[in-house]
């Protein structure tokens, strides 16, 4: 096993666990980002750079940015300017800071240390995007589009919610 894939898992299991210990929505989506760009590089760094360009696109973009319009649309906590004095504290930013620093060490050691012959990959050879396609809307369909009623049930009933904390607050 190579050194930046051990430090890049170890990076995505130290997130995940911020993830799950964290009070405020938006701190824990910040982390659940660095979780998922974690598991990009690991994809990366396993040879599968289709699957770390979808990780970093459609995880770490797109359903990141609903979520975060989520908790911003719903807006449960404290008033704005107090929240943001809080961000300005050296303690919320140590452990952000420490695993972009990890991420940015073990990008440049990696970027260093290129070798003209990459990991070897799986059995089957690469796979390219028409594979995933079919796989993923071949036998998948129905999965994919029940997950995408259910993200869009969760953002209907947030908007619910919110507006009715919204209602009761004036």
């Amino acid at each position: 096993m190579s050194i930046p894939l051990a430090i890049y898992g170890l990076v995505a299991v130290c997130a995940a666990a911020m993830v799950i210990t964290r009070t405020i929505a938006v701190h824990a989506l910040v982390y659940m980002v660095a979780t998922l760009l974690a598991l990009a590089c690991v994809f990366d760094t396993l040879g599968a750079p289709f699957a770390a360009a979808l990780e970093v696109i459609v995880y770490a973009g797109a359903i990141m940015v609903l979520f975060v319009f989520v908790v911003m649309m719903v807006n449960l906590g404290r008033p704005d300017q107090e929240r943001e004095k809080s961000w300005l504290t050296v303690g919320t930013w140590i452990v952000p800071a420490l695993l972009a620093l990890i991420l940015l060490c073990t990008l440049l050691f990696g970027a260093s240390h290129v070798t003209a012959d990459p990991m070897p990959m799986a059995a089957g050879g690469p796979i390219g995007p028409q594979a995933v396609g079919l796989r993923l809307y071949g036998p998948y369909l129905l999965t994919v589009e029940l997950s995408s009623f259910l993200l869009l049930a969760g953002l209907v009933s947030a908007f619910h919610i919110g507006r009715r904390i919204g209602e009761r607050q004036e």
